[in-house]
């Protein structure tokens, strides 16, 4: 209900009217009850109707005036509203201002009449105490002007969240919480409080007109108090309660958050620091996101972690190198599109395999990638997982029938870090291991099952993927000055269907595994130059 009736007050163009109405009306009554409960009204005789008359002239001047100021505020301040548009900076900063502006009109114009209608009743009511009199004006002009302050203040807070928009955030000191919690307290409880003292004080008041003011004014005060404390505590825990389930939104990682700013508080500097907040989160989301799709998401996460520092270290791990066969016929024999479309269809499997067994997709190389595992998470072992990666990418690809690739395996030393300049830097390992499984990778494009694997690979697997894997010879490597062992994966199909056959003994070549693979001394050299 409350707040239909300030919409209805912003828009109208008699709404601001309405408002300055209010608020004189409350302070022209308070001073008419003070006057009542004090026995004052009684010292003007027969004639005091006459006598309130005159006193009020200036008053019912001042009020015709400040309603005629208030409807030229409205289309002063809120034009922009009946255009239907979103305000200048200067008119934002004007809509800012208005509480204060009118408050410090209203102010000057309960000034003169204070002053004006003491010294006419005085002349009208001498038996009347001056002091008492000017006191019981100047109290009911503060609470006019109070509850000017307070409701302009409510009044203009629909229009904040666009104001914001406009001057971004901002905070005038005149609508803080310190000020509208003093100004509260001062018209809810201390003015009703000042009300008794002044008319206790007023020697002219008989017992009676005291006690009825004393029990008259408490009650007052405790109800009017109570109420504005209300009001204030709901006006601040309602924001709070939403600050504090956008916060609960955000942590638990819904950043799709955006909490309204409803004044120009330190709440609204609040309100719209959470949502600086929401969008700073989910900018460095975005930005995690891509540069994950880039570098992987162990790489980033390190990154935005660490800063630009150049950082590396030396690390074990397990390279794992793919590259297709005869890509550069394929591309010339296919439409681009057609080719990348493929080659994309690849890099999926390979990034699903590696990072499904915790490896990381270091780069793709044109038609080649580089899959680490063991950096930058370090892992306990990590030639089991990249053994296995190799037979699950050598498998899916096999089945789609698109493409023939080869993939080397090798263990080893490497340089993992970032590598470049304060303005670019790259992930990347470096080490004999990275350029041994592009070797093998070479050699694996001719070897039936298309993985070649290093022995130091082997060596470091677990048992029951080693059990997987047979040796297939020993080769010297293009730049590499020691042969190097290479194994490949055993054809599961082919040794089910032997040992479903029959149970007799193992024809000859084929007796224990490991007597074949340590009789294995061939060596092959597959290149004599060096890198």
């Amino acid at each position: 209900m409350t707040a239909r009736l300030i919409i209805w007050a912003l828009k109208a163009r008699a709404g601001l009217a309405a408002v300055v109405i209010t608020a004189n009306l409350s302070g022209f009554a308070v001073i008419v009850t003070e006057l009542w409960l004090s026995g004052s009204l009684s010292r003007f005789g027969h004639d005091w109707i006459r006598s309130i008359v005159l006193a009020g002239i200036y008053p019912t001047l001042g009020f015709l005036a400040g309603v005629a100021l208030a409807i030229r505020d409205r289309s002063v301040h809120f034009g922009w509203l009946d255009q239907g548009r979103r305000p200048s900076e200067e008119e934002a900063r004007q809509v800012l201002r208005l509480p204060l502006s009118i408050t410090a009109r209203s102010f000057a114009v309960w000034i003169t009449g204070v002053i004006v209608a003491t010294i006419t009743l005085i002349q009208l009511a001498p038996d009347n105490d001056p002091a008492v009199i000017a006191a019981l004006f100047a109290l009911g002009g503060i609470e006019s002007i109070g509850l000017t302050f307070l409701i302009v203040d409510r009044l203009i807070r629909p229009t904040i969240p666009v104001v914001a928009t406009v001057l971004g955030p901002t905070m005038h000191w005149s609508s803080s919480v310190l000020v509208r919690v003093v100004v509260s307290w001062a018209v809810a409880s201390a003015l009703p409080l000042l009300m008794l003292i002044v008319v206790l004080a007023n020697r002219a008041a008989a017992p009676p007109d005291r006690i009825r003011t004393a029990i008259y004014l408490s009650v007052v005060g405790l109800g009017v108090g109570a109420l504005a404390t209300a009001f204030l505590a709901r006006a601040v825990a309602t924001p709070m309660r939403t600050l504090r389930l956008a916060l609960d939104r955000i942590t638990r990682g819904d950043l799709d958050v955006r909490v309204p700013v409803g004044s120009t508080s330190e709440i609204g500097r609040l309100e719209n620091s959470v949502n600086e907040l929401a969008a700073n989160l989910r900018e460095r989301q975005r930005m995690r996101d891509v540069f994950g799709r880039h570098v992987g998401t162990e790489v980033a996460e390190r990154a935005l972690a660490g800063g630009l520092d150049l950082t590396g270290d030396v690390r074990v791990v397990t390279a794992l190198f793919v590259d297709v066969t005869g890509s550069v016929e394929l591309s010339t024999g296919l439409p681009p599109e057609e080719f990348v479309a493929k080659l994309n269809r690849l890099l999926a499997t390979v990034v699903a395999a590696t990072e499904e067994n915790n490896g990381l997709v270091n780069k793709f190389e044109g038609d080649a990638a580089l899959c680490i595992f063991g950096a930058p998470i370090a892992l306990r072992d990590n030639a089991t997982p990249a053994l296995r990666a190799a037979r699950r990418i050598r498998d899916e690809v096999v089945a789609a029938g698109e493409l023939d690739i080869g993939i080397g395996v090798a263990h080893g030393p490497v340089f993992a870090g970032d590598i470049g300049s304060d303005t670019r830097l790259e992930y990347t390992v470096i080490g004999d291991a990275v350029n041994e499984a592009a070797r093998l990778t070479t050699e694996a494009k001719e070897v039936p099952r298309r993985i070649l694997v290093s022995g130091s690979a082997i060596e470091d697997t677990a048992p029951h993927e080693r059990a997987k894997w047979t040796l297939y010879e020993t080769i010297l490597l293009r730049g590499m000055k020691q042969p190097t062992a290479c194994w490949t994966d055993i054809d599961q199909s082919a040794t089910d269907l032997s040992a479903n056959g029959s149970q007799s003994a193992a024809p000859s070549g084929t007796a224990d595994p490991e007597i074949d693979r340590s009789a294995v001394v061939e060596v092959r050299t597959a290149a004599t130059e060096t890198d």
